[in-house]
């Protein structure tokens, strides 16, 4: 060992003569100009805090062993008898708003010890400017406000209440429910809280057009199409809400609703679309009554056949629950009693995403367990020895069998010769697989494999080769990969006036196109996987932003991206010296915060985003960037020493992390996701591949994450 110091001192000074010569040809001024600004020495500066190679004050951390030790013990304690890991997914208020305003829209008979939970949920997450926001610490957003206000009124909250009175002054400053989204809108149409000319027309005829008409339901993706679907069929019935208790939200308004004559669009509608779509649906808006009953009742039959075959079983529509809730209520607008066995299994879906506790209550939007699994394996094989590896072992074997083999989803429209092959991210949702899921399970089947001593233990031989097969098979033509859908790029259609979230397509993002390179590159090279590897490689390259962060579509944000990229870029043999990898590198070491974590919240998704924004430090988002600087060859920098200390000195004293932010992203800007379980393998992960970095002990097999 006595020659790592030298080596150490070697690769320091070839960097920093890398850097002088960069600066040397730039010329002095203009080398300075473009050096990143470092959050770290620009703030500690200010705070007269050591630059370099220290800890922020605090506990002196305990060794790095015994950090992962405890850490890996947490994890492991935490996995099902099955072998399978699943952690709570808490979204918004909206959700378990939106579970109580159902209950009472069925006229079922409430379960009052429920709503009391509810309710304190509800109480606890609102926030400081007296509405509830979208993620921990965000703006007061008017859709969810609007929600857990009516939801905590039909609960039994006297609206003079402080916090009620609270929430009602906030949402009247921000231009009261009026300003509410579509489905809000739609939700406040069936309640008779508003009238339907408030809610963009989307006419269940749409069942009927063919698929070369610019609008299709196969041409938006997989949960606008889940959601919408059933939607169409309320849309067309308008069938009112039961609501016995009378419940109701008129003192949210500004405006009488009858009097409102301009609803709001949404912020990302620009010329020429916004305005052709919205004159459409003016047209729309009077013709609608009177389309002929037959077309109609075609229609409604085509939606309902949808929706049947896709229901899933108790697992539910898409396994999410705006898609979920759509479907009971359809089912009960066109007459199916409670005990019919699809409105049935479709209401018990919804109560099975219920987390109950002693003191509150909620309701997750979805379940996560494939994904949780499939993260904490790659975990547990980082952290390596005999038990872990165990319990690596118990994850794949449980996985395996959930590969979709034999449903050929809604993504064959795009791919119809293509046979199945995936993972979808929820316990059942066969016609919905996910490559992103689907390539985070291949990559650990293999590595479990080639990598460690469960090789010739257990073979993944078809599990991998069907998985593969259909990994390649979803690449969009422009090199990259969607989560759900191949080339679903109708940007027109999130300029319909239904649309104001913007987030009716799947397109091709960076992320999971990182994903399947990590998997491409990880396996053993093939001449036949060649072609797609460049082609995924060159959309990376196209999508690298300016400052040299990739875009995060589904974590929060650039540095999910980032750690993303640089895995993959790594994966696939591009050296640490090529430029996109080192301006990578560079950003992910500017943005380190003063106590050396790493951070990053939802304002990143702002249509006006001019670069990065500090937010505070989250233990996942730190994971990811050591993960990330890691990968460009940056294990004995400084940024990366700092912060290991980092999750070294907040380790909580159950061996895991305490992380209440959100930092995952269901749809930018309308909706955020805080997964549980990311601040229990992410930070494990990050440690043990630094530990085994570091140690040098044996070589590292290239692997894709």
């Amino acid at each position: 060992m006595a020659h790592n110091p030298v080596r150490k001192v070697g690769v320091k000074l070839a960097r920093l003569s890398r850097v002088v010569m960069r600066i040397r040809a730039a010329g002095p001024l203009e080398g300075l100009l473009r050096a990143p600004k470092s959050n770290v020495l620009r703030m500690s500066t200010r705070l007269n805090e050591p630059k370099a190679g220290s800890v922020a004050s605090g506990p002196v951390p305990s060794s790095l062993q015994q950090t992962i030790d405890r850490a890996a013990r947490a994890l492991m304690d935490r996995q099902q008898s099955d072998g399978h890991f699943v952690f709570e997914l808490e979204a918004d208020a909206t959700i378990p708003a939106e579970y109580v305003l159902l209950v009472h829209w069925l006229g079922e008979a409430p379960d009052l010890q429920l709503e009391a939970r509810i309710g304190a949920y509800l109480r606890r997450i609102q926030g400081g400017h007296g509405g509830w926001p979208l993620f921990e610490g965000g703006r007061l957003n008017v859709s969810a406000s609007v929600k857990a206000y009516f939801a905590l009124k039909m609960i039994g909250d006297d609206p003079g209440a402080p916090h009620m009175a609270r929430a009602r002054a906030a949402i009247l400053a921000h231009g009261g429910a009026a300003c509410s989204n579509v489905f809000t809108r739609s939700l406040l149409a069936l309640y008779g809280a508003i009238p339907w000319r408030s809610v963009p027309v989307m006419p269940v005829e749409i069942m009927l057009l063919p698929r070369w008409f610019p609008f299709h339901i196969t041409k938006i993706s997989y949960w606008a199409r889940t959601v919408l679907v059933p939607l169409t069929v309320l849309n067309a019935l308008r069938p009112p809400a039961r609501n016995a208790r009378g419940v109701g939200i008129a003192e949210l308004f500004t405006t009488p609703p009858a009097q409102v004559r301009h609803w709001p669009k949404g912020e990302h509608h620009r010329f020429p679309w916004s305005q052709l779509f919205r004159g459409i649906d003016r047209v729309l808006q009077v013709i609608e009554p009177h389309l002929p009953a037959g077309p109609r009742r075609r229609a409604v039959a085509k939606a309902v056949r949808f929706t049947t075959e896709r229901l899933n079983g108790v697992d539910g529509l898409g396994a999410i629950f705006p898609a979920m809730a759509n479907s009971v209520m359809m089912f009960d607008a066109l007459g199916y009693r409670p005990d019919h066995p699809d409105r049935a299994a479709a209401r018990q879906s919804v109560d099975r995403l219920l987390v109950i506790k002693d003191d509150e209550a909620y309701c997750q939007p979805c379940v996560s367990p494939v994904w949780d699994t499939a993260l904490s394996a790659h975990a547990l094989l980082e952290v390596g020895g005999e038990e872990a590896l165990a319990r690596a072992a118990q994850t794949l074997r449980w996985l395996q069998p959930r590969q979709v083999l034999d449903t050929v989803g809604d993504w064959a429209v795009a791919r119809p010769r293509l046979r199945p092959g995936g993972w979808a991210f929820q316990y059942n949702n066969p016609h919905y697989p996910d490559v992103d899921d689907t390539a985070v399970v291949l990559m650990a089947m293999d590595r479990a494999v080639r990598g460690s001593p469960l090789a010739g233990s257990v073979r993944y031989d078809t599990a991998l080769a069907r998985g593969v097969e259909w990994v390649l098979g979803m690449q969009s033509r422009n090199g990259g990969y969607g989560a759900f859908d191949a080339d679903n790029e109708y940007e027109y259609l999130n300029h319909i006036p239904f649309s104001d979230h913007g987030a009716l397509l799947d397109p091709p993002t960076a992320d999971v196109t990182a994903r399947c390179v990590s998997l491409l590159a990880q396996l053993p090279p093939r001449p036949d996987r060649q072609p797609a590897l460049r082609r995924a490689l060159r959309f990376l390259h196209r999508t690298q932003e300016r400052d040299g962060s990739w875009y995060g579509r589904w974590g929060m944000n650039y540095i999910y991206g980032t750690w993303s990229a640089l895995c993959a870029l790594a994966a696939a043999g591009v050296p640490p010296e090529a430029p996109g990898i080192e301006r990578a590198a560079q950003w992910l070491e500017s943005i380190q915060n003063p106590d050396f974590g790493w951070g990053e919240d939802g304002e990143s998704y702002k249509l006006r985003y001019r670069g990065y924004e500090p937010a505070p430090s989250t233990a996942s988002q730190t994971a990811w960037a050591l993960l990330g600087l890691m990968a460009a060859g940056r294990v004995d920098t400084a940024a990366v020493e700092r912060g290991v200390r980092y999750l070294q000195r907040t380790q909580g004293s159950d061996g895991l992390w305490p992380e209440t932010r959100y930092t995952a992203t269901g749809f930018p800007r309308v909706f955020y996701l805080r997964y549980h379980g990311y601040s229990k393998f992410f930070p494990l992960w990050a440690l043990a591949r630094y530990r085994n970095l570091k140690s040098g002990s044996a070589p590292m097999p290239r692997i894709g994450m």
